[in-house]
């Protein structure tokens, strides 16, 4: 590796850590920990690469951006950052860095970016969009392999006319994915339309989507549950799209492949979709993003709730270990419950374990056999209930919670099948007419007598 390289970073460790690596490697190093002074050598023509934090105690490395393309067009610029969330994913491609990391980064990841950075020849800088204060809002938050790599993916793609298709679990920021392509996209003073199956109903309807969307972005939301007949008009419409046509995205929580191999996705409507395919991690794949999204979540219940909530570090510990089958937004939802039971400022691994306990049983994994047996599917629905407390015990009281978990449905399909004849469904359980009364009583579940026809 041969040139100069300018580092700019406020910490004297990582300035000592690259400059020892960068020299070892045969370039010239220049560090500082002044915004200045880097800007000063770019101007009197020194460097080949600049290693820019974003965050410095006299400026702002993103916001110089565009000031240093305008200086040296050709000098190729590798932020780094600790602040670890899309926006500076976003700003740092929308103002032509030439690759961003977050903090903490893998050394020989950064040496191989800057050996290629010294290699290519960086197109001229174009002027970077201003923050937009809506990026606060956004739960898109991780310093994780699997999300930073999201995150360039994003920033890649958000200019772009390509379909996007974004997968991932329920809960977990699909359609967060799509709203932030749309808001920091050239299309963001344009329309941003989410069609329901609904919306595809009737003559006009696909038409009327496209009027609405104009030249925004029209968002197929869970594309998966909507029928045969949905997709095929899905399918016309994107066929007649024109000159002034929206930008098409979908989410899906189901196998689209899966699916379509099996006959129940169209296979027309797959390809259309999936011009680039953005999956978004659960949060049993990045664990240590989860601490992260806690901070983010208690943060913003300040600022909504007026309530400063910190969490103790054995109540840390324990939001981190366990694996939140509902994902982000089950995480968000905990913790505000959290903001406004507790009475005390920091919130105790006791008040967490109680939170956890009273969750509802995840839902089974989809993919099980239609023939197993009943006994097979609830053992692994209950070992990955003990599992997702991390090796930890549930809180007391799993026997009565997981009766209750399964006495509801099974009255409640019972009730059903019996069209809300308490006397018939009481006969078909096998239990007494009071008891089954009381049950439905305790359980708050709602009869409705009707006809059926059986």
């Amino acid at each position: 590796m041969d040139g100069t390289v300018l580092v700019a970073d406020d910490d004297r460790t990582i300035r000592t850590v690259l400059t020892q690596a960068l020299t070892r490697a045969g370039c010239k190093v220049h560090a500082t920990s002044s915004l200045v002074t880097l800007m000063r050598w770019v101007e009197e023509g020194k460097g080949d690469l600049v290693i820019s934090d974003v965050v410095m105690p006299d400026g702002n490395g993103l916001e110089a951006l565009p000031r240093i393309g305008r200086m040296r067009p050709g000098l190729p610029v590798i932020v780094i950052s600790a602040q670890n969330t899309i926006m500076t994913a976003i700003q740092a491609a929308e103002a032509e860095a030439f690759d961003y990391l977050p903090k903490p980064f893998d050394l020989p990841d950064l040496m191989k970016r800057s050996a290629r950075a010294l290699d290519v020849k960086r197109r001229p800088a174009k002027q970077a969009s201003a923050p937009r204060d809506s990026a606060d809002d956004l739960p898109l938050v991780g310093r994780t392999p699997a999300m930073q790599a999201l995150y360039r993916l994003v920033a890649r793609v958000m200019n772009t006319d390509l379909a996007v298709l974004i997968t991932g679990e329920s809960g977990t920021g699909k359609s967060l994915i799509a709203r932030a392509i749309h808001d920091f996209s050239d299309r963001r003073t344009m329309p941003f339309v989410v069609a329901q199956a609904a919306d595809l109903q009737g003559l006009e309807g696909p038409a009327t989507l496209l009027s609405k969307a104009r030249g925004g972005s029209l968002v197929f939301d869970e594309v998966a549950d909507l029928d045969d007949e949905a997709q095929a008009r899905i399918v016309r419409m994107l066929d007649m799209l024109g000159d002034n046509a929206p930008r098409i995205m979908a989410t899906s929580q189901a196998d689209l492949a899966g699916r379509m191999e099996a006959g129940a996705f169209r296979q027309d409507l797959f390809y259309r979709l999936g011009g680039v395919t953005l999956h978004v991690p659960s949060l049993r794949e990045r664990v240590d993003d989860i601490p992260l999204l806690a901070e983010h979540f208690l943060a913003r219940g300040e600022r909504d709730f007026g309530a400063v909530r910190r969490l103790s570090a054995e109540a840390r510990e324990l939001v981190r270990a366990y694996s939140w089958p509902g994902n982000v937004r089950q995480l968000e939802n905990t913790l505000k419950r959290l903001m406004v039971t507790s009475s005390e400022p920091e919130i105790s691994r006791a008040e967490v374990e109680s939170a956890i306990g009273s969750l509802p049983l995840p839902e089974p994994m989809k993919g099980i056999g239609e023939s197993d047996k009943l006994s097979a599917s609830v053992a692994r629905h209950l070992k990955r209930y003990f599992d997702l407390h991390g090796g930890q015990l549930p809180p007391p009281g799993v026997y009565g919670r997981i009766l209750r978990e399964v006495e509801a449905p099974l009255i409640e399909i019972a009730l059903d099948a019996t069209g809300g004849n308490q006397a018939k469904c009481a006969d078909l359980l096998g239990i007494n007419r009071n008891t089954l009364r009381k049950k439905i009583t305790e359980l708050d579940i709602r009869v409705t007598r009707r006809r059926k026809l059986m």
